[in-house]
């Protein structure tokens, strides 16, 4: 939560599993990373909003949607994003969920 807001959260339900999930949007807060002045960068928006499933709560699934904010150098166009490594590499899981799941096996 230190570089995020919750924006709205949601009980949706699945029309194909007829499950009722949460959805949780995330955006980025604008705050530039650190080691870059913030007087050379200007907020640029967001990339593509990614979701990623994590551990239930309540024994409902949980969907977080999540929004990372771009910064572009006013003179170089240079974009800069934060790197989040809590989304597991290849999967629509987070880090922790994907280990979770793997000791399972």
């Amino acid at each position: 939560m230190e570089y995020f807001e919750i924006k709205s959260y949601e009980v949706l339900c699945s029309v194909k599993d007829r499950l009722e999930f949460y959805m949780i949007d995330f955006e980025e807060k604008n705050e530039i990373p650190n080691g870059y002045p913030a007087t050379e960068y200007e907020s640029k928006g967001f990339s593509s909003s990614r979701e990623i499933k994590d551990f239930p709560i309540r024994s409902r699934g949980v969907t977080l949607r999540i929004k990372k904010r771009r910064w572009r150098h006013k003179i170089t166009g240079e974009i800069i994003m934060r790197d989040f490594s809590f989304i597991a590499e290849g999967s629509k899981f987070t880090k922790e969920l994907s280990d979770f799941l793997k000791s399972l096996h």
